[in-house]
């Protein structure tokens, strides 16, 4: 998914500026077109779900509420790919699995039935749990392999982090579903705590090396030289990133760390991974625009994956601080 099935290789062709406006509109990508729209609509799926909550969340719960819609709209936006760029991902399948164009579709079919499913919060915690078994095969069948073949590219470790704290992501949705304190529910926890607080302290040190790279996950991409404060982004990111881990590593210290990195990369995707996204779009190569919004959502569904660890390590610390606020202004409801 994302910058990992779709490169700059696939296309080919840039539009021709001098085309009239109508024309212009018709050749627009079909990729970006189709992502795009899928992205906005899940984005009004998302908020329309998560306003009750939102409005009644105060103080670090608010931030949770968002965990959701972080994680299900870049699921709606990599279905789309799948189902407009179905050709050019089924080149990644395996070769030893048969048929590359129907899984390539069957994934989209599943990442557009988990992104509707958790932004709408129905069923998450079986849409969450297949999606994490999900990452987790693809990490098995070709992360894996690919980061052993080549150990010295940072790249492909990044790549194989970033799949694994996904799938991870889809647990905790999971997670935060389940009741009580059982030993299946500590288990989840446990892989997901060590899985993502691993991969932000790998990403820390990542980024401290390579502080002009896009900051979060950080692959190829350089900062564009029009943002500012480029190397003070980069080192500001590695720190919270390392700081970050290490807290989601340590007990007590797991839904602060989380709800505080989490909130950090959704800043980035906004004040950073946002501005890139609308540059690209204005570029006439499909391939720069493809690029942009898949580092956009990539980056985001990051934020969702860490914000839903923050919520399925403080379901019941956010459900008290619901039923307080309900409390308090139940009685100046009750008086007109």
């Amino acid at each position: 998914m994302g910058c990992r099935f779709i490169n700059a290789d696939m296309y080919s062709h840039n539009m021709d500026l001098s085309t009239p406006a109508t024309l212009l509109f018709l050749e627009f990508s079909r990729t970006a077109l189709s992502t795009c729209v899928a992205g906005l609509v899940l984005f009004v799926i998302g908020i329309m779900a998560a306003r009750a909550d939102l409005a009644r969340a105060g103080g670090l719960a608010k931030i949770l509420t968002l965990g959701n819609l972080c994680f299900a709209a870049p699921l709606a936006v990599f279905a789309a790919e799948h189902f407009s760029a179905a050709q050019g991902i089924s080149q990644i399948v395996p070769k030893f699995m048969p048929w590359p164009l129907f899984w390539t579709y069957l994934v989209g079919v599943a990442l557009l039935t988990a992104s509707l499913s958790i932004a709408m919060k129905r069923q998450v915690f079986w849409s969450g749990l297949m999606f994490g078994v999900m990452m987790f095969l693809f990490v098995a069948m070709m992360d894996l392999p690919g980061t052993l073949a080549d150990i010295h590219n940072r790249i492909s470790w990044t790549l194989m982090f970033r799949e694994l704290s996904f799938g991870a992501g889809g647990w905790m949705l999971a997670a935060a579903t389940m009741d009580g304190q059982g030993r299946g529910k500590r288990v989840v926890l446990t892989v997901g705590i060590v899985i993502i607080g691993i991969t932000a302290v790998f990403y820390g040190v990542e980024n401290l090396l390579h502080p002009l790279n896009v900051p979060g996950v950080p692959l190829e991409k350089m900062i564009p030289d029009w943002i500012p404060a480029k190397l003070l982004i980069g080192y500001v990111t590695a720190a919270i990133l390392m700081a970050g881990g290490v807290g989601i590593l340590i007990p007590k210290k797991t839904r602060m760390a989380a709800t505080y990195l989490g909130t950090w990369i959704v800043l980035l995707v906004v004040f950073v991974y946002g501005p890139i996204l609308i540059v690209s779009l204005l570029d006439p190569s499909t391939a720069v625009k493809v690029e942009g919004i898949n580092y956009f959502f990539d980056t985001l569904l990051y934020a969702g994956t860490v914000l839903a660890l923050a919520s399925a390590t403080a379901t019941r610390r956010v459900n008290d601080e619901l039923l307080e606020h309900d409390r308090s202004v139940a009685p100046i409801s009750a008086h007109p």
